[in-house]
């Protein structure tokens, strides 16, 4: 039967929620930083109000958010939400609050892959893994931006989960490549010949930049003499990176490997378009948003198949299971020879991309938040 005319349904009592987000170390040119300003807007835009809380920040960032310790008074429907990805005090602050808790994980470098290098880092992440298991009794609900993750917290005891992406941009990184440094890319090739293989990512050991550069000697021996390696990101402690430029000068490969350290997203950007080869060796790995990066540039892969390294390829690259320098020197030579596979692999990295999409990642967090804190 339908209603009755003139009579109007009840309205619908929709109760204002918050969720405020916690974050150790709010950072503009870090994927977790970039990950959470685009939660809190994704939420504003659905209507849920949204902050961010940071133990520290970055100069350029700091008006985003504010300091942790100014979280306040516990609000009757506020929530808040937790940037899990190193060991921090700003977790003691977050357990004691009597809001009820969502967590984000981010996965935590296991600490055996970095205490020979950087003992104070292996004590960050040692620490950051034990909160996380704290941490599981208070979650009403996780999200992790991997499969992989997500097995990582149901180990610990975390119950409600669910997998989405980490909220960043895989398709562009400036609006337009440094032109200076696009040019130079462009003269080098010109003059010397060779192919552009890219590494994007901590210049740490457990992403292990030195088995690329143990590649790239093989490659250059076999394959081509004049090829490059481009090896972009900050350096993790003081320890590994003079020994990595070390064992560079010690296998000759001085002129032929660019350690470019922190760059521009324009600089970064003219990186991926100048690259014919994306490599990756890493040995733990919780997502990689420089392989989604390189696939949504339609620059092929090769890489090392461990941790969440195969799920995030997702096929649409070479994911070996061997690592050894004459394997991965000769997997990089095929795609390099091989024109039609080149193009098979940037059309299935660009197609796997896809699913990596802001809009859509975004949308689906904004919406399981809604569904964990009872949003209208």
């Amino acid at each position: 039967m339908g209603a009755a005319i003139g009579v109007r349904d009840p309205p619908v009592h929709c109760t204002a929620v918050r969720v405020d987000q916690v974050i150790p170390s709010l950072a503009s040119r870090d994927a977790i930083g970039v990950h959470t300003l685009n939660l809190r807007d994704g939420l504003r835009a659905a209507g849920i109000d949204s902050d961010v809380f940071y133990g520290s920040h970055t100069p350029d960032v700091e008006h985003e958010g504010r300091p942790v310790i100014e979280l306040g008074r516990a609000g009757r429907d506020r929530w808040l939400l937790y940037q899990a990805s190193i060991g921090s005090p700003v977790y003691d602050i977050l357990a004691a609050r009597s809001e009820p808790k969502l967590v984000n994980y981010h996965n935590i470098t296991p600490a055996e892959l970095l205490r020979d290098w950087e003992p104070a880092v292996a004590y960050e992440v040692a620490l950051g893994r034990t909160q996380l298991a704290r941490l599981a009794p208070q979650s009403r609900f996780a999200v992790a931006d991997s499969a992989f993750n997500e097995s990582e917290l149901h180990a610990l005891g975390y119950r409600g989960t669910a997998v989405v992406p980490l909220l960043i941009d895989m398709h562009s990184k400036s609006d337009e490549p440094d032109p200076e440094l696009s040019a130079s890319l462009a003269r080098r090739k010109e003059r010397d010949g060779g192919a552009d293989l890219l590494y994007v990512g901590k210049i740490s050991p457990h992403k292990a930049p030195h088995d690329l550069v143990k590649m790239l000697d093989v490659l250059r021996r076999v394959d081509d003499p004049a090829a490059r390696l481009h090896l972009v990101g900050s350096p993790l402690g003081s320890t590994y990176e003079p020994a990595l430029r070390a064992f560079i000068d010690e296998l000759g490969l001085t002129d032929a490997v660019n350690l470019a350290g922190s760059v521009s997203g324009a600089e970064l950007e003219a990186y991926f378009r100048a690259a014919d080869v994306f490599v990756m060796a890493s040995d733990h790995e919780g997502f990689c948003v420089p392989l989604a990066e390189a696939m949504g540039h339609g620059v092929p892969i090769v890489a090392y198949g461990v941790t969440a390294v195969p799920e995030t390829v997702g096929g649409a690259g070479l994911v070996l299971p061997d690592k050894s320098a004459v394997p991965f020197a000769a997997a990089v030579g095929r795609v390099l020879g091989d024109e039609r596979l080149r193009d098979i692999l940037a059309a299935a990295g660009l197609q796997r991309s896809a699913g990596f999409d802001l809009a859509a990642s975004t949308q689906r967090f904004v919406s399981l938040v809604q569904q964990a804190v009872g949003a209208s």
